[in-house]
């Protein structure tokens, strides 16, 4: 399926209704697992429709949702609206640009769902890396490299196809590649692991 929306990541739509919540029904578990803390300033990148943004937000003390489909921005912005947080920025626009979307540095960035349909995957590395304060961290939630018959939800095979599914070797390749090291990687059940990545603290370029 196709968005339609020009620069749109392959293979990274929103779900249907009820198997987001059926994959992941405790969002805030898998944004400690991977090192959210309270207090950052984060960026929720390929947002979607903030079903995580929604639980940085309760944590961290802002977060920017960044997404290139406004529709997506927009369902993102009333689950929030719904929820009364107002501790949330919203930009629509590429990925690539995540600095000159946020015009200043931040401590966090959160990508669920999206890496793996990332044409540069290294250029987008070097852009999450500018966009970090030094010792500011990215933490990637992909996929494990599984055939997509293999990982079921609600009694179906879902996610994207196998062959867009990364490792996290090759995951790791790819962000190094971009100046950012790795720090962990974390299982994060049933089917995705957390790939978290640091500035290096005495990066101040």
């Amino acid at each position: 399926m196709s968005t339609g929306v020009p620069g749109f990541f392959a293979g990274t739509e929103m779900p249907t209704a009820g198997w987001w919540e059926a994959l992941w029904p405790d969002p805030a578990g898998v944004l400690a697992a991977v090192g959210l803390k309270a207090g950052m300033e984060v960026i929720d990148l390929c947002s979607g429709d903030g079903w995580f943004t929604l639980q940085i937000a309760r944590i961290a003390r802002r977060v920017t949702a960044i997404d290139i489909d406004r529709k997506l921005l927009d369902l993102a912005h009333h689950r929030l609206a719904e929820a009364a947080v107002t501790n949330c920025r919203f930009a629509h626009g590429n990925a690539y640009d995540i600095t000159t979307l946020m015009g200043e540095r931040i401590d966090f960035v959160f990508m669920a769902n999206a890496f793996h349909g990332v044409p540069d995957r290294p250029r987008l590395a070097r852009a999450v890396h500018d966009a970090l304060k030094p010792g500011g961290r990215l933490a990637i939630v992909n996929w494990h490299r599984r055939a997509r018959e293999e990982t079921p939800i609600l009694g179906e095979a879902r996610g994207p196809k196998t062959e867009l599914r990364l490792s996290p070797e090759e995951t790791v390749g790819a962000v190094e590649q971009g100046g950012l090291k790795l720090v962990e990687v974390v299982e994060i059940l049933p089917y995705h692991y957390g790939a978290v990545f640091e500035r290096a603290p005495r990066d101040r370029r």
